[in-house]
């Protein structure tokens, strides 16, 4: 179905408003908003119906005139963050809203708000530990009962993971291995730059703990993102943020993995919502491979290094100053030639209570925190807006392997993305 052209500024929350659009893409003119619209306007089923978002309406026009084949002719909505009448009448006319928005802990919860009240399905990219705690004690109950699904963290943080780990989980379940024990993601390969945005959400995190010292504890908790804390199995856990070592495991030198600290508290958030499926035994840590070289070492010690470094820095008045000046700013991201150029490979290395390890593998050409981001949170959405029937039967504030599940894998494979399981 193709729609007029046409500007439409949401100022009212009309309960009776007919459900117009498949999906809503919201901060559609923003860097990985851009590469987001541009990917549903050449991949999306035909006949999907999607409308542009934000709260520029001569930026909303640009991206329009430059989007190819029906992305021209998408409607364009007119709505400000913090502008909760018009969140509101946005989520009533969509099935499913996808967001760029970020830092969320700034600007999102508003429109998360507004989806869980309207029964609108909703993802995102948010890699924020308080944002995502926030929105459960706020939002899980009313989306639940209206029958939103709210996913957060479906980009590179952390499909990857969470995605990887239910595939371990599934095989083993599948071929009678029993449950999984000691799981580690490995990073075997990526190539690509920072993300200005996921930059400014570690700005606002530094900024809101410091404020608020109590909040540090929640940042901390490798369960901060449990359902039920009290259940959580009594198995000590890894670190989030492994240190230098040679492990036999690996093959190697491993090291820190920069989103290792947030990918797994989804991840163990995944298990207790299946009702700690994953196993009594479960235990789950993220390293990146720095191989078998004569360098190995020093390059692991190089990356803690600089990711102590930038996060001390950004408490610090004078290193922010200089941290400012250097790191990319939100909005501003690589060159089409350097995105086409990234590439990750990860791998889950998954012991079982039988005895034998399960190792999957997750990898995509393009730059993991754009170009491939931009393909999973689209196919994210795509499989809110137009595969509820296939989804798993849950609703509230969920991740991507409960919400999504093996709809999304299927989705992934098809945009050529590996995703494979064997018993080794």
């Amino acid at each position: 179905m193709r729609f007029t052209y046409g500007i439409v500024r949401c100022m009212t929350s009309d309960r009776t408003l007919v459900r117009e659009f498949d999906l809503i893409v919201y901060g559609a003119t923003g860097f990985v908003g851009r590469l987001l619209s541009d990917y549903l306007a050449r991949y999306a089923p035909a006949g999907t119906r999607i409308a542009l978002a934000g709260r520029s309406e001569s930026k909303l026009t640009e991206l329009s005139g430059y989007l190819p084949g029906p992305g021209g002719s998408w409607p364009l909505i007119v709505a400000d963050a913090n502008d909760d009448a018009a969140l509101d009448a946005l989520a009533s006319r969509a099935t499913a809203v996808v967001s760029t928005v970020g830092p969320y802990l700034k600007y999102g919860l508003g429109l998360v708000a507004a989806c869980a009240k309207n029964g609108t399905h909703y993802a995102d990219l948010t890699g924020e530990t308080l944002f995502v705690r926030q929105i459960i004690d706020d939002h899980d109950e009313l989306a639940q009962s209206t029958g939103a699904r709210i996913v957060n963290s479906c980009g590179f943080d952390s499909i990857p993971s969470d995605l990887g780990v239910l595939l371990a989980f599934e095989h083993a379940r599948d071929h009678g291995l029993g449950h999984l024990t000691d799981t580690t993601l490995v990073v075997r390969a990526m190539k690509g730059g920072f993300s200005g945005g996921t930059i400014d959400s570690m700005r606002t995190t530094v900024d809101v703990v410091k404020a608020d010292p109590k909040l540090k504890a929640i940042v901390n908790d490798q369960f901060a993102l449990s359902p039920d804390r009290s259940n959580e199995p009594t198995r000590r856990q890894p670190k989030d943020t492994a240190l230098v070592a040679r492990s036999s495991d690996v093959g190697g030198w491993v090291g820190p993995f920069v989103m290792a600290d947030y990918n797994t508290k989804i991840v163990r958030r995944s298990n207790a919502l299946q009702n700690w499926a994953y196993g009594p035994e479960f235990t789950y840590r993220e390293v990146s491979s720095f191989g078998k070289g004569p360098l190995a070492p020093l390059f692991a010690v190089g990356m803690g290094a600089g990711m102590w470094a930038a996060w001390v820095g950004m408490g610090i008045k004078p290193m922010r100053a200089v941290l400012d000046r250097t790191l990319p700013d939100p909005g501003e991201g690589p060159s089409e030639e350097q995105r086409r150029a990234g590439r990750f490979l990860i791998e889950v290395h998954a012991n079982t209570s039988s005895g034998s390890e399960v190792v999957t593998r997750i990898g995509a050409s393009g730059d993991p925190g754009y170009q491939a981001t931009s393909v999973m949170l689209a196919e994210s959405a795509l499989s809110l807006a137009l595969d509820g029937d296939r989804l798993p039967d849950r609703a509230g504030v969920l991740t991507p392997a409960t919400a999504l599940g093996d709809v999304l894998i299927e989705r992934l494979r098809k945009a050529d993305f590996v995703a494979t399981a064997k018993t080794l």
